[in-house]
């Protein structure tokens, strides 16, 4: 028996990378999964390929592979009644809702000033009111149910410090933690647990054109802001799923409103 047998995922940007990774990982621990996903283009600004439904389908498959049920649903987590109605076919379909992973996001950069406008709004709407949205669309349901839950944020290294090049993004990750403390405080009542999780660099499409290291060189006192104490560059996402299917379980019963950070040791530097 896994850690979450009988429970019920949900879990937003599962189509690849960290979420593919959570959602097989909760599988694994033998929780069934609403894997959502926009599987399309967020972003002109966002130079990475984006997920598809292909991508989604493979998702769902890897599930299943697991010996789990799985309601896959494209929704752009900006969009709360998409959002909403993922979530109610999903709980439909399976039964019940446990585990919430607000994980989608996006990543472009660039020097604060020179942001333009369109790309920091995309961001913050994507990596912050978008975990909102996701958190509206879901809460209810883990109230109504009256047994407990765990809600489990992705921010970053990048919302536990200013990262340079990524002040939309920092904004918005810092903006998560706000938002994990007060939901902590404010569903302890109902013995829903908050929490989220900080990975520094994640070998994912995201970031993948190279802008990131450009930029570092052209500013290499900078550089070692992001250098780990481990002598590892970047995590795996399944490094990252290993956490969230701890903070998913019982083991983590007592842990609310954490920072959990998965970060090569890099905020010791």
């Amino acid at each position: 028996m896994g850690r979450l047998a009988g429970k019920v995922a949900l879990i937003t940007g599962a189509a690849r990378g960290q979420g593919r990774a959570e959602a097989v990982r909760l599988a694994r621990e033998g929780a069934d999964v609403i894997a959502v996903d926009i599987a399309g283009p967020v972003s002109e600004h966002v130079k990475y390929a984006a997920a598809t439904p292909d991508d989604l389908a493979e998702t769902a498959k890897l599930v299943e592979a697991e010996g789990r049920r799985v309601h896959a649903a494209q929704a752009d987590v900006r969009d709360y009644a998409a959002l909403e109605a993922a979530v109610t076919a999903g709980v439909a379909a399976l039964g019940r809702l446990d585990v919430v992973v607000a994980n989608a996001g996006i990543c472009n950069f660039g020097r604060t000033w020179e942001l333009t406008e369109q790309q920091w709004q995309d961001v913050v709407d994507t990596n912050l009111t978008g975990v909102w949205k996701t958190v509206k669309a879901t809460v209810p349901t883990l109230i109504e149910q009256g047994q407990g839950g765990s809600v489990i944020l992705i921010s970053s290294v990048a919302g536990l410090r200013g990262l340079p090049f990524l002040a939309h993004y920092a904004a918005a990750k810092h903006g998560v933690v706000g938002l994990c403390r007060t939901l902590a405080n404010e569903l302890g009542e109902y013995s829903i647990r908050v929490n989220s999780v900080h990975p520094h660099g994640v070998n994912t499409a995201m970031g993948g054109d190279g802008s990131m290291g450009a930029m570092i060189e052209a500013h290499p006192m900078l550089g070692p802001i992001f250098m780990p104490a481990l002598p590892v560059q970047v995590a795996e996402p399944e490094d990252i799923a290993d956490t969230v299917a701890f903070l998913a379980s019982d083991e983590a019963k007592y842990i609310t409103g954490s920072q959990i950070p998965v970060d090569l040791g890099t905020l010791i530097r």
